[in-house]
């Protein structure tokens, strides 16, 4: 005769589908809101070699620093009548970078967070870019010592939300489905929006305009 099964057994059974119902749910509220996120793409890039006058150039090697750039975009279900209605400010996309450099110190990886506030985010568009960097000290740091050599090397996965007025209207994972980043420690303060970087002045018409701190 078997003997009964603990709710506690059932408890840990059904939580894992709990968290992707509530996932799914999630996602499916989120659509209504017009924003997608479309695409999540890390690379590998080096830093940007820029001539200049009036001052005398160092010369340095150039190094690898990590690119996370996001393709969204902002559909509204009523389309927008007034110019003021036609972008929207302070749309804000918060950034989760697990690095595959499983430890002692880290058994899991490491989760770098940043966040990156746009401006002017013109509605009725569906290829809208956003970007962070990883310069090549952290990397550096978090990896021994060594540059990764490529993306698939130095990230697990990465995880991208867009809020608007405190609500998240979109979210997207480069590989894993649902959302996973809230069972990592975060770890906040390395990664960089494309105005902190050397890239600052480079493609400027590509990216939508960062919101000054």
């Amino acid at each position: 005769m078997h003997a009964p099964t603990s709710p506690r057994f059932f408890k840990w059974l059904l939580a894992p589908c709990a968290v992707l119902l509530l996932g799914s749910f999630n996602l499916q509220a989120q659509s209504s809101t017009g924003f997608v996120i479309s695409k999540i793409e890390p690379s590998i890039v080096t830093t940007p070699s820029i001539s200049y006058s009036g001052a005398t150039q160092k010369s340095s090697r150039p190094k690898s620093w990590m690119e996370i750039e996001v393709t969204f975009g902002w559909q509204p279900t009523t389309p927008p009548v007034n110019s003021s209605d036609k972008y929207a400010d302070d749309i804000v996309l918060d950034y989760y970078v697990l690095l595959a450099n499983k430890n002692a110190a880290a058994p899991q990886g490491t989760l770098l967070t940043g966040q990156v506030t746009h401006t002017s985010v013109p509605a009725m568009q569906n290829d809208l870019k956003s970007v962070m960097y990883i310069n090549p000290r952290t990397l550096e740091r978090f990896f021994d010592g060594k540059l990764p050599s490529s993306a698939s090397s130095a990230i697990v996965d990465v995880g991208v939300t867009i809020s608007r007025q405190g609500q998240v209207v979109a979210q997207k994972s480069l590989k894993s489905p649902g959302i996973w980043w809230p069972q990592y420690q975060k770890t906040s303060g390395y990664l960089l929006n494309k105005n902190e970087t050397p890239f600052a002045s480079l493609n400027s018409d590509y990216y939508e305009a960062v919101k000054k701190q």
